[in-house]
């Protein structure tokens, strides 16, 4: 995939972006989309392991050199131990503004100010590079649909992909994309955590997770 020294977190919040109209698409479910990409990432670097389904740091003196990976990991390792499925949901507010940020510095995105009800001052980012968002968000949907077999997707692509489609990114899957390729996707997830099976078992758990709390804000937004 284009930009591919992008972090999981940071590709996961591009593809979210509605290049048409200029904003962002899943706003309710983004902050808990973005924490599942770097809680997958960090395991697929064998930063995070599982220990009786609790989200464990493998080394408390590693870092990844992304400082949104590693505010994670060292948030996960001040922290009383907690599941996948709560880290999921947990402050992901913390990540979050960290993508932002980050992607701010490269140049992806650009920093806007404005006033809250005419008064407070707020940061609001708005997306600089359309076109490579544009091409990241090509390349998910030729993953999802085809016609690469998915032994051959790299771990990361095929994690992207199944987050994303979990979250239910209609910049990159379609509903009726989604019922088409409910095969595909189950692979790619399993594609995701291929190096082993702990991490396969790990990216299940943080994708159920991602579903779970879609299907919490969408039944939220309902009611």
């Amino acid at each position: 995939m284009p930009d591919g020294s992008l972090s999981l977190p940071a590709r996961l919040y591009l593809l979210a972006w509605d290049t048409t109209k200029l904003r962002l698409t899943a706003a309710t479910q983004l902050g808990h989309l973005v924490r599942a990409g770097a809680l997958t990432e960090l395991a697929q670097r064998g930063l995070l392991t599982d220990v009786d389904g609790v989200a464990t740091p493998s080394d408390l003196d590693a870092h990844t050199g992304d400082l949104v990976l590693d505010g994670l990991l060292e948030l996960v390792e001040e922290s009383r131990p907690r599941s996948w499925k709560t880290w999921v949901t947990l402050h992901t507010g913390v990540t979050l503004d960290a993508v932002r940020a980050q992607l701010a510095a490269d140049g992806l995105l650009r920093v806007g100010r404005k006033r809250v009800l005419g008064l407070f001052p707020s940061v609001e980012y708005e997306l600089e590079r359309v076109g490579t968002v544009e091409a990241l968000q090509e390349e998910a949907r030729q993953v999802i649909t085809g016609p690469v077999p998915v032994t051959e997707v790299s771990d990361r692509d095929a994690a992207l992909v199944a987050l994303a489609a979990a979250a239910e990114l209609r910049t990159v899957v379609t509903a009726a994309d989604r019922r088409r390729h409910k095969e595909r996707i189950e692979a790619l997830t399993d594609r995701g955590g291929a190096a082993a099976p702990a991490l396969k078992k790990v990216v299940h758990e943080v994708r159920t997770a991602m579903v779970a709390a879609v299907s919490a804000a969408t039944t939220g937004a309902a009611n």
